[in-house]
């Protein structure tokens, strides 16, 4: 399928010309947070695609099953024989997605007490899971046959929730080279448009100067198809993985940032581009830290996204499964320092979720039912946790989950109240937070405001309370011990 390059690029263009944003940093540090990101502080994520055909190990599986001598190219071999005889293509037609229910994924992440839902356009395996001009590899023509993308905007905005999406495309520059090393499906000659190309050698994908360097037809295409999606669907946030970090990228994502936030001024509703690393000057985005967290409080809005297992983002048959617990604290620890969490769910082939990821969803619903006024609007306190456990700055640290003590307490402001996320409720009932005491020195209390009154969300008895020097004591019952409790403190 071919496309008319110019004419995209005097539209990209246009579109920057028209607006107050131009193609520099300068320019783009005009960019404000949009105000419902920060009322709506969780969202879901979602990895659904071709890779989850195979469901083996990750959504890496497109390109592991070429690299000689891996687990998922053994695995290829033995379940579906010869690369050059079945290869990464061949699943798209066994995404069926006939169990892909819009309306019901929404619902269920709503009643998760998501406010936002991201589902990948495409990943690194350049499969589109929405209706394109610009290439037939995409969900509309093959596969389920159904624009995925455009059915969840249309659910997602219909049942209230604010539609965001991610291109991962960058990454497709490197991703199919392996297939190349030997006889398999993937070989010249190739050209843009086809599903495997460019499929260059693997880069050292954190070089940023890294060779082979994008070339101009790549990066241009790049551009074009996430204007595409900026275009047709119009979301309220974009989330890029993290090889935009290459050198080659950033004119180019100047352009697309400027493109992306003058429509945003069109549309009447400012919109944002999440990052990592230091992909983006900072100020003229998101920060998002992946399966990890900030060690303190920041200034300025960020997110974490993570996922419902340790070890894949997309289904497979090996997941291992965070607990409920888990993924709630993670929650609390995001917000209390001024982040969002983005939690990401993997739905089957077939479009049906997994009992595993619903498990979870189901656990978050009956949590946030109770609790959702300390999470949802609200602000950091002046104090974000006290206790023993800590976290420390980066990425990847979800492998093992804390174990928090009933001293670990964590907070929000907001609705002319504290909250406090007592982590591990003890058993007697009796919690003490230092946070809120008096100190015995008037000029250097922890706590200096009046309280009005105490309550335990989700509580039908009044707790008992007291002002302390060292803190204030609650002695009250929790309805749900084994999750984290959230003691309501509201202030004259």
């Amino acid at each position: 399928m071919k496309y008319d390059r110019e004419k995209w690029l005097k539209h990209i263009e246009d579109g920057i010309a028209q607006g107050p944003y131009s193609a520099d940093w300068d320019s783009l540090g005009g960019f404000r947070v949009p105000n419902w990101y920060r009322e709506k502080r969780f969202g879901i994520f979602i990895h659904w695609g071709v890779y989850s055909v195979p469901a083996f190990n990750n959504e890496w599986y497109s390109k592991n099953m070429y690299v000689v001598g891996s687990p998922e190219y053994e695995h290829h071999i033995k379940t579906y024989g010869p690369h050059k005889d079945f290869g990464y293509k061949d699943f798209i037609p066994m995404l069926t997605g006939e169990k892909f229910d819009p309306a019901e994924w929404i619902k269920l992440f709503k009643e998760a007490g998501a406010g936002y839902v991201f589902p990948v356009a495409e990943h690194h395996d350049g499969f589109q899971m929405y209706k394109s001009e610009l290439s037939e590899w995409n969900a509309y023509e093959k596969g389920p046959h159904r624009d995925v993308l455009g059915e969840l905007k249309s659910e997602a905005e219909k049942q209230g929730l604010t539609f965001c999406t991610s291109s991962h495309r960058a990454e497709h520059w490197w991703f199919m080279g392996p297939g190349r090393d030997f006889d398999s499906d993937i070989k010249d000659p190739m050209e843009l448009g086809d599903f495997y190309w460019p499929a260059n050698p693997e880069p050292d994908n954190f070089d940023m100067k890294s060779e082979p360097y994008p070339d101009e037809i790549f990066l241009t295409d790049w551009l074009i198809r996430t204007v595409e999606i900026i275009d047709k669907y119009q979301p309220a946030l974009l989330y890029f993985d993290w090889w935009i970090i290459h050198e080659a990228f950033r004119p180019y994502m100047k352009k697309l940032l400027a493109y992306y936030y003058n429509k945003g001024e069109e549309w009447g509703r400012p919109v944002a581009v999440c990052y990592k690393h230091d992909a983006l000057s900072f100020g003229t985005g998101i920060v998002e830290i992946e399966r990890g967290c900030f060690a303190d409080v920041k200034a300025f809005p960020w997110q974490t996204d993570t996922a419902v297992a340790h070890n894949s983002w997309c289904y497979t048959d090996s997941l291992d499964y965070k607990s409920s617990y888990e993924i709630i604290a993670t929650l609390i620890e995001v917000v209390s320092k001024n982040g969002n969490l983005l939690l990401n769910i993997g739905p089957k082939a077939d479009g049906s979720i997994p009992e595993g990821d619903r498990k979870i969803l189901t656990d978050l619903a009956d949590w946030m039912k109770i609790n959702s006024e300390a999470i949802n609007d609200s602000r950091v306190w002046r104090v974000a946790k006290e206790g023993p456990v800590h976290d420390s700055d980066g990425q990847f640290a979800d492998g093992n989950e804390k174990v928090y003590t009933s001293e670990d307490i964590r907070f929000t402001a907001g609705h002319g109240c504290i909250y406090a996320f007592v982590m591990k409720y003890p058993e007697d009932g009796k919690v003490m937070i230092k946070s809120l005491g008096r100190s015995g020195d008037k000029d250097k209390p922890a706590f200096f405001g009046l309280i009005k009154d105490v309550s335990i969300l989700g509580s039908s008895s009044k707790p008992q309370f007291e002002m302390t020097d060292e803190g204030l004591i609650v002695q009250g019952e929790a309805a749900k011990k084994e999750m984290p409790v959230v003691i309501k403190i509201e202030t004259l």
